[in-house]
């Protein structure tokens, strides 16, 4: 059975930063692509960083651009996006999810989420 767990949430002053994590299991992670999602309320989906099956190949959304980056240890199968400076708009719940390609197509697996608050 596939499982995405994200971790690493909470509560973080605007100019802070947080590591979210990705544990999957019940599939090899080095056969997927994942990316990295989030969704604040009464706002659609939005993909913000998404690493190829290698890592050799990284998208990041603009509105996050030169704060957030992603990164992959496939032999730990985790997947991380480090997120630096952080405003209040970021706050949304973040998503992981397992897909065959870097941005295009429905993603195949998700996880349940993990919630990012930045407020003073």
């Amino acid at each position: 059975q596939v499982q995405l767990v994200e971790s690493g949430g909470g509560l973080v002053l605007p100019g802070g930063s947080l590591r979210l994590s990705c544990a999957a299991s019940g599939f090899t992670l080095s056969t997927a692509a994942m990316r990295w999602y989030r969704q604040a309320p009464g706002k659609e989906r939005e993909l913000v960083a998404a690493i190829s099956s290698t890592g050799d190949t990284t998208y990041i959304a603009n509105s996050v651009k030169g704060r957030f980056t992603i990164s992959r240890d496939n032999a730990k199968n985790t997947v991380y996006v480090q997120m630096n400076s952080l405003k209040p708009e970021d706050t949304a719940v973040y998503y992981c999810a397992a897909a065959a390609s870097l941005v295009r197509g429905r993603a195949d697996y998700w996880g349940q989420g993990t919630q990012v608050t930045v407020s003073s």
